[in-house]
């Protein structure tokens, strides 16, 4: 029964592995190290919005500050790798980014 649970919710919320592997709906697409350092805190709180600053810290603590042109291009990047797994990234304006399921994909 415990592994029946875990493989339900492991299909029904994203996860990021060890490896730079992003699973959702039995699916996988392998991230670059930067994108999956970026997704780690989107995986983390899916569904809940990620301040932009969180993000731009997390990529700028390896090469100083990251600006926010930096940041708007790996999010460009990133959203056509993850919509093969129906996920999206929305942008919520003035606040930051939400890794959702993509209500417009078939699951």
């Amino acid at each position: 029964m415990d592994a029946l649970v875990r493989r339900y919710h492991r299909n029904r919320s994203p996860h990021l592995d060890e490896n730079g592997v992003l699973w959702f709906a039995s699916q996988s697409v392998t991230l670059s190290p930067k994108q999956a350092e970026l997704l780690m805190l989107l995986v983390d709180r899916f569904g809940e919005v990620v301040p932009r600053e969180a993000l731009r810290f997390q990529l700028g603590r390896d090469e100083g500050s990251m600006t926010r042109n930096a940041l708007d291009l790996h999010m460009m990047r990133i959203r056509p790798r993850i919509q093969t797994l129906g996920l999206t990234v929305r942008t919520v304006w003035g606040r930051g980014y939400v890794l959702d399921a993509d209500t417009q994909v078939a699951t």
